[in-house]
C-alpha cells in the first residue's frame, strides 16, 4: 500500500477524487492518503481530509518565512513517510530539496494539455481564458511529474476534451475538471506500478 501526501490550496475536488478511488475506485487496496498540507489555511480541501480522518495541516505561506515554510513542509512530509506526493490544485512552488529527494515521485495536474499553456502564473482560469482566446479546438488536464521548474516535468497522462467556438472559459474550466477527476487517479496508478 503505497502512502499519497497530498498538497492543496483551495477547494479540493482533485483530493477529494484520489480519496474516493482509495475506498472504491482504481486506487483501492494500493493507496491511501496520510496527510493534506495546505498553504491556504482557509482552504476547503483541509476540511475534506477532516471529514475523512486524515491529518490535515495548514500552513500559513503568507504569515511565514519560505525557508521556515519549505522545511516544515519537507518535515511534515517527511514524518507521513509518503511514498509518492501529488499536488492537487497546489498554486506554490515546491522546494528544489522536495523535489530531488521525491524525483519521479511528484505528480501535478494541470488544466491544459501541456506544453501549452504552462508556466508560472498558469493556473485555474487563467489557463482556460487563454485556451479560448487562443481559439483551441481541444484542451484537457495533464498529470505531470514535477521538476524544478513550472510545468516542465513529463507528461503521465493527458485526457483530451473540445473547446467549442461558443465555449466561456467557465464552460472549458467544466469539461477538464469532469477528466481531471479521472486522471488524476489513473496517473498516480500507473507511477505505482512504475515504482514496483
Amino acid at each position: 500500500m503505497k502512502k499519497l501526501a497530498v498538497l492543496v490550496s483551495g477547494g479540493g475536488s482533485n483530493l477529494q477524487s484520489i480519496i474516493d478511488s482509495t475506498k472504491n475506485g482504481i486506487l483501492k487496496n494500493i493507496a491511501e492518503v496520510v496527510v493534506v498540507i495546505s498553504n491556504n489555511p482557509s482552504a476547503y480541501g483541509l476540511e475534506r481530509a477532516k471529514k475523512e480522518n486524515i491529518k490535515a495541516v495548514a500552513l500559513d505561506y503568507k504569515n511565514m518565512d519560505k525557508q521556515d515554510y519549505d522545511d516544515k513542509m519537507y518535515n511534515l512530509i517527511k514524518e507521513s513517510g509518503a511514498d509518492i506526493i501529488c499536488l492537487a490544485g497546489y498554486l506554490k512552488k515546491i522546494s528544489d530539496k522536495i523535489v530531488k529527494e521525491y524525483k519521479s515521485k511528484i505528480l501535478n495536474i494541470h488544466p491544459a494539455l501541456l506544453p501549452k499553456f504552462g508556466g508560472k502564473g498558469m493556473y485555474g482560469h487563467f489557463v482556460h481564458e487563454a485556451v479560448v482566446k487562443a481559439k483551441e479546438t481541444k484542451s484537457g488536464p495533464t498529470v505531470h511529474y514535477v521538476d524544478e521548474n513550472y510545468d516542465t516535468g513529463s507528461i503521465i497522462l493527458q485526457k483530451e476534451v473540445p473547446v467549442y467556438e461558443t465555449d466561456s472559459p467557465e464552460d472549458v474550466a467544466k469539461r477538464v475538471l469532469v477528466q481531471e477527476h479521472i486522471v488524476f487517479p489513473q496517473a498516480i496508478k500507473k507511477v505505482i506500478e512504475n515504482l514496483k
